[in-house]
Parts: structure tokens; sequence; C-alpha cells
């Protein structure tokens, strides 16, 4: 177990994932100053409900290590940063707010994808595009169809959970499920749910 600097955000983080943030509240700014002195490292998790600014949020106690690649910081104190998702971790108990979010946290480990397992995430890519391409279709901003997935399995099964369209609350079950295969086929239920929606929806717009 170790104590984690924290930054509750609206959105979720998936390790290997990219996070530029825009770092203004004081207590945050006071965080990155902490994190690039010692590890360059924070704890992201999602705020389930609430607000991202003033505290007083609901947060969810599942999340993912953020490691900061890069950290450059206006005149007047401000924050830009650009981190990527590690590992996943599970909350075990909460810090007083002060100076920032703190917790207590577990690491969890992630079962490594077997060889019954890895082929499967390239089931998933023509969903992926066909989710991606219907909401191209109706203008709607989103990841390019053609995109890119990593040859190692395990990445690229966190990548297409990246480039899905998912909403908070389906993205946060998606990060809590532990095993490799269970990830698998709830992303891919929430994918198949995704095309049927934006098929009726195109159909409406005809």
């Amino acid at each position: 177990m170790r104590e984690l600097p924290m930054f509750p955000l609206g959105t979720v983080l998936f390790p290997h994932m990219v996070l530029p943030l825009h770092v203004f509240e004081p207590r945050y700014r006071s965080l990155m100053h902490d994190v690039l002195g010692d590890d360059r490292e924070f704890g992201v998790v999602l705020i389930s409900r609430g607000h991202e600014v003033g505290g007083g949020d609901l947060r969810t106690d599942v999340g993912t290590i953020a490691r900061i690649l890069r950290a450059d910081e206006f005149d007047d104190g401000r924050w830009l940063t650009i981190a990527i998702g590690t590992s996943r971790f599970r909350v075990e108990d909460w810090l007083p707010d002060a100076p920032y979010p703190r917790a207590h946290v577990e690491t969890l480990e992630d079962e490594h994808c077997d060889d019954d397992v890895a082929p499967r995430w390239q089931e998933l890519i023509p969903l992926v595009r066909r989710v991606l391409a219907l909401q191209d279709r109706l203008g709607e901003d989103g990841v390019p169809p053609d995109f890119e997935l990593a040859e190692d399995a395990e990445v690229a099964c966190w990548q297409a959970a990246v480039m899905a369209p998912l909403n908070s609350y389906d993205a946060q079950r998606v990060l809590a499920t532990d095993r490799c295969a269970d990830r698998l086929d709830l992303l891919e239920g929430l994918l198949f749910g995704l095309e049927e929606s934006l098929r009726f929806r195109l159909a409406d717009d005809l």
C-alpha cells in the first residue's frame, strides 16, 4: 500500500492513455510542485457525483496512476501538463484533502493476456471502426476510424477502450474489471450496444 496524491476528474483515465491537464486550482498547483519533486506520479479517479472544482465530490474507488511526461508552468502559477496512465489501483481509504486530495491505494496487477485471450482484441478492431465510422457520419467528433493499435495485445486492449466512445459510467466499468477476458466481454457488449444505437439515430436522420 502506498500514499498517493490524487486528482479526481470528470473523465476516466485508462492505462496507456495520454492525459493533458490544465492545472489552475491552488491545491492542484501544490500537488504539481510536490509530485514533480518526487516520482512524478499521481492518481486519477472518476468523480461519480459533484464537480472537479471546489471539492465536495463523490469519487470512485478504482483509478489509474498517471506519470507526468511534461509540465510547463506559467508566470501566474497555472500548469499545462501531459501525463500517461500506467497501472490501475484501488483506493483503500481517503486521507484529508489538505493540501490536496490524497489516498492510500493498492496497485491492481493486470492479468497477462494468454494465448486464448490475446487474439480476441483483434476481433474488436472492426467493431470499434464501425462505431467510429457511424459516429463520424452523424457529424460527431471522435477518433478517426482508420486508427492503428499497438502490436502488444495488453496495450491494444486498453487502446481499444480509449478509442471507443464510451460514457464515463461505462468507461469506469471497463476500468474496474479485473480479468482481461471479462474486460473484453464487457467492452464488446458495450460496443455492440453503441453500434445499434448509432444505426437507429442515423436511420432517423435519413
